[in-house]
């Protein structure tokens, strides 16, 4: 069932929520996704067959949320998911974290590590704002940052609205500049045919992480959405084998 949480921003969180055992499993996902795509659902059914809690929702200007888009920020957004996760899930949750949702979960684990049980980072993003966006921008680009916004063209449906706040915040909350403390179970996920994120952008993540349990999985010819049915069916092996 579809319900609704008010964060402290003013904006309304759409989300659904499964009953069952902890720890649970939360889904974070990307950069103008929402809540409804085959891997949220897929993870729905997952945790519906095994018994265990899980929870989807939309950041603020995604999805069934309230909010525009273009007044979103990294940092806006992981304060939000902070405040979700923490007001509907109990104790240490399974982390799924897709694209920019791989960032955000990067964040709550260096910023709120009680929270986390274990980590899965599919198509990981972090940083993107300034390794990817940025770096790659014309100075035409750049100039039209600084009087608003500009549109960059997305596979994936309308174009990405980029804003100049979008890219300061961004350098407010990189990840990737230092060594990560991750004290519990991480799984990196990747596909070779990835057009999005770079493999090198996870294979520094990789060599950045300090964890007693991490590891890598490149698999062949899979793209960014990770969607396919041997990309689906990697998911489910991963976390059944956490």
């Amino acid at each position: 069932m579809l319900e609704f949480f008010n964060v402290t921003s003013g904006n309304r969180v759409a989300y659904h929520k499964t009953t069952g055992i902890n720890p649970g499993i939360i889904f974070l996902g990307g950069f103008m996704s929402d809540m409804d795509g085959s891997k949220a659902l897929f993870l729905e059914e997952y945790a519906r067959l095994n018994g265990v809690s899980y929870l989807r929702f939309d950041y603020p200007g995604h999805g069934k949320s309230s909010g525009a888009f273009k007044d979103g920020t990294i940092g806006s957004w992981y304060r939000d998911t902070v405040e979700v996760i923490s007001k509907l899930t109990a104790g240490p949750q399974i982390l799924v974290g897709s694209s920019m949702g791989g960032w955000i979960s990067l964040l709550i684990a260096k910023r709120v590590p009680k929270k986390v049980e274990s980590m899965v980072i599919i198509a990981g993003a972090p940083d993107f704002t300034e390794d990817s966006l940025w770096k790659n921008f014309s100075d035409v680009d750049k100039e039209k940052l600084e009087s608003g916004q500009i549109l960059i063209p997305s596979d994936y449906g309308s174009p990405y609205v980029i804003t100049k706040n979008l890219i300061l915040d961004g350098r407010q909350n990189l990840v990737l500049r230092e060594k990560l403390d991750l004290p519990f179970p991480v799984r990196l996920l990747q596909g070779s045919a990835d057009t999005s994120v770079e493999v090198d952008t996870t294979l520094q993540l990789f060599n950045n992480i300090m964890s007693p349990d991490v590891e890598l999985v490149l698999l062949k010819d899979e793209d960014h959405r990770f969607s396919s049915p041997k990309g689906l069916k990697l998911i489910e092996r991963t976390l059944t084998n956490l």
